[in-house]
């Protein structure tokens, strides 16, 4: 399996009880949609080795209880903590062209109805009171609020994410600002 064809479900946080489980984080919308896994991807070293699970359980706070295969002590678990997981892309429902998986639009060009071509998409935001989209332009990094009104549809065969970005929202990150130096004050003759 190769990076390419998966997104990565979460990572493994420590070690739970001495039998060789481990907590894992759920990095996604819905943890309850995977309290049925039977595999996951172990990133180690570079490599996605999978690995198959005994027994999940699925707590608050997106967070999970893991028992591996073949994963019996503590001492075995434990070279797995900060390891990311993965899943194939495939497992992923279908989404239609006004969703996309925050994954997917890592280098889509962004293009705004009124504005035109803008810049690329580097990365995506997830905060606990907004998920923001970071976008270089023109050397700057642009946090675009992912909304309905603003990011409007993706174009997957393109690679485009096509938005409506509020007036000013540009200026904010390319306006030079000038401050008067400490100390200094304005003297009126």
């Amino acid at each position: 399996m190769q990076y390419n064809d998966c997104f990565q479900l979460g990572h493994i946080t420590r070690t739970h009880g001495t039998r060789g489980e481990v907590v894992i984080f759920l990095d996604v919308d819905y943890p309850e949609d995977y309290d049925e896994l039977d595999s996951v991807f172990v990133e180690i070293k570079g490599q996605l080795v999978p690995y198959f699970i005994k027994n999940i359980n699925v707590q608050k706070g997106s967070k999970a209880i893991v028992k591996f295969e073949d994963i019996e002590s503590i001492e075995a678990a434990t070279p797995l903590i900060n390891c990311a997981l993965f899943l194939p892309e495939e497992n992923l429902d279908e989404l239609d062209e006004s969703q996309f998986y925050y994954h997917e639009i890592i280098g889509f060009k962004v293009l705004d109805e009124k504005l035109g071509a803008l810049g690329t998409v580097t990365t995506v935001y997830t905060m606990s009171t907004q998920d923001l989209i970071a976008m270089n332009y023109r050397g700057n990094e642009v946090l675009i609020p992912v909304n309905d009104d603003i990011v409007l549809r993706v174009d997957r065969e393109q690679k485009i994410l096509h938005v409506l970005l509020p007036e000013g929202l540009l200026d904010v990150y390319t306006e030079e600002t000038t401050t008067p130096e400490d100390g200094q004050e304005d003297e009126q003759e």
